[in-house]
């Protein structure tokens, strides 16, 4: 099986490695976590394949990924940045609504960010994007550079797990204790 630190995506997007990883917790008994599909409208479809060829989107999605961890709820997303500069059009004021209502209810949400061009993935907690966000919000940078972020919430190379996110959440649930 491929890893994502020691040879790169290979063709594989970061959705498939998040589901591979969940599937992995799911089978060890440490999470269960759901990815949540988006809802489509089917406008077009091709007769020979019955593939969709055209569709809308019927609502806004909130996040891509909602589960429990050891008891704990959470709900994340997963995004791709090509550059040390990720901007903050990549997530929606929904997305940031439905992710403080979801903490505001004792869970944890959170994204994952793999940084291609580092081949290095980023756990980021909803309270440091909230800062990045309301710092947007209030006229200032409409994005945040990789220097900015904790180097402590970088995703560790783990034999075995595509997307070893729980080890980077253990070190969430302890921080925000302190």
């Amino acid at each position: 099986m491929a890893t994502w630190n020691t040879r790169g995506l290979r063709g594989s997007t970061l959705e498939d490695m998040v589901n591979r990883t969940n599937e992995k917790y799911a089978e060890a008994g440490l999470a269960l976590i759901q990815k949540i599909p988006t809802p489509i409208t089917p406008i077009k479809m091709d007769k020979n394949s019955r593939q969709i060829t055209l569709a809308f989107f019927e609502q806004k999605s909130t996040v891509d990924y909602i589960g429990a961890v050891q008891g704990i709820p959470v709900c994340f997303d997963a995004k791709e940045c090509a550059v040390d500069t990720f901007s903050l059009q990549n997530i929606h004021p929904h997305q940031v609504e439905f992710m403080r209502q979801f903490e505001k209810q004792g869970g944890i949400a959170f994204f994952l960010i793999f940084y291609s061009h580092k081949d290095l993935l980023y756990y980021l907690p909803y309270e440091m994007l909230r800062f990045f966000w309301d710092r947007a919000q209030e006229g200032g940078r409409k994005s945040f550079r990789f220097e900015e972020l904790n180097p402590e919430y970088v995703l560790p190379k783990h034999q075995g797990i595509l997307v070893p996110y729980l080890d980077i959440l253990k070190k969430d649930l302890e921080d925000r204790e302190e």
